[in-house]
């Protein structure tokens, strides 16, 4: 039976509740189920299955994610209304729902039309009213906060599930020490890692070495042409050109293996040299090793980001990106200054 992310989302959540009182432990470490007598650690579960609950913990993140957002929000309006001697109503009502206009006679007649019922106007008017002007007030609300956000001083330390991801055989742009590592697996036919990538490339002019950027093949099974695009970029980067071959890729969309090997003229390679590399296949296990670890560690999609390990996925855009950055140099710099003062 395949498991889903859900179940072991809702086998986190169990455990999670399961009192400290009643747990079971063995040198230190919980015992999760008991097999004929033999125990099952909540170590051994992570060592050998923790692929299969990255991505439960990363749903589990967003959902964290999203309610410290709802909370950071309200504290927000609650401090701005004591700020003002006012309640929270007292705000919302004179302040951010004062200006919203309710919706004319014509726009009401606008929106009923594009309504998908049998009810006449006269009907549901009251309903469609109130409807919009429900959505007028939350984007005032929104708006008013954005404002607070922005005069604010936050800091978010909650971050998204850690895994060990290895940079051995792997490009990288930057240095392998820099203080942020990114690591993005990826397929050059996948439409989403197109749109990030100069995303990607603004970050490293933004942060310079501070901020190395890695990259692993992960060709998805519905896009026939990215796994020998993923050798083709192997076969270049033989000859001192990942990255450039890399940027081509993305920019042109062209992956035909006529295509490829054109790619590689354009950039100067030696074509005999490249060409023989491709028609081989002998990047092939490379590109199949990259797959299997992303596969290891359950991953489903592309793009998908390791940020000095923390895992995130999905069509992020650079803001996203940026965050997570800020995140990991504050935790950083929180890390080297905890280590100076323990030297005093």
């Amino acid at each position: 039976m395949k498991t889903t992310p859900l179940f072991w989302l809702l086998a986190v959540s169990l455990l999670a509740t399961i009192p400290l009182s009643a747990q079971v432990t063995i040198n230190g470490q919980v015992v999760v189920a008991e097999v004929s007598g033999q125990k099952l650690t909540a170590g051994e579960l992570e060592q050998e299955e923790g692929g299969k609950l990255l991505q439960a913990r990363f749903q589990y993140y967003v959902n964290q994610r999203k309610a410290l957002d709802d909370l950071i929000d309200s504290r927000l309006l609650v401090n701005e209304a004591q700020r003002r001697h006012l309640t929270l109503d007292q705000l919302l009502e004179q302040e951010v729902y004062k200006p919203v206009k309710d919706p004319t006679e014509d726009q009401l007649q606008v929106y009923y039309e594009g309504l998908d019922t049998q009810q006449p106007y006269e009907a549901v008017r009251g309903q469609v009213l109130e409807h919009i002007r429900e959505l007028r007030r939350n984007k005032a609300r929104a708006g008013f906060v954005a404002t607070l956000r922005k005069q604010a001083n936050i800091v978010v330390l909650l971050s998204p599930p850690v895994a060990d991801v290895s940079l051995a055989n792997s490009y990288v742009r930057g240095r392998r020490d820099a203080e942020i590592v990114l690591i993005e697996f990826a397929d050059f036919e996948c439409p989403y890692c197109e749109k990030v990538t100069p995303a990607l490339q603004q970050l490293r002019k933004e942060y310079g070495d501070k901020v190395a950027i890695g990259f692993k093949n992960f060709p998805l099974p519905m896009h026939h042409k990215a796994q020998k695009a993923a050798e083709a970029a192997l076969c270049a980067g033989e000859q001192g050109k990942f990255w450039e071959y890399h940027d081509v890729l993305f920019y042109s969309q062209q992956f035909s293996v006529a295509e490829l090997k054109q790619h590689a003229r354009v950039l100067k390679l030696n074509g005999e040299r490249f060409d023989e590399c491709l028609d081989s296949g002998s990047m092939a296990d490379r590109v199949k090793k990259d797959a299997e670890e992303g596969k290891s560690l359950g991953l489903t999609g592309t793009p998908s980001f390791f940020v000095n390990g923390h895992f995130f996925s999905g069509a992020v855009d650079y803001d996203t990106l940026k965050q997570m950055i800020e995140q990991q140099l504050a935790v950083s710099h929180k890390s080297q200054l905890q280590a100076a003062l323990s030297r005093h």
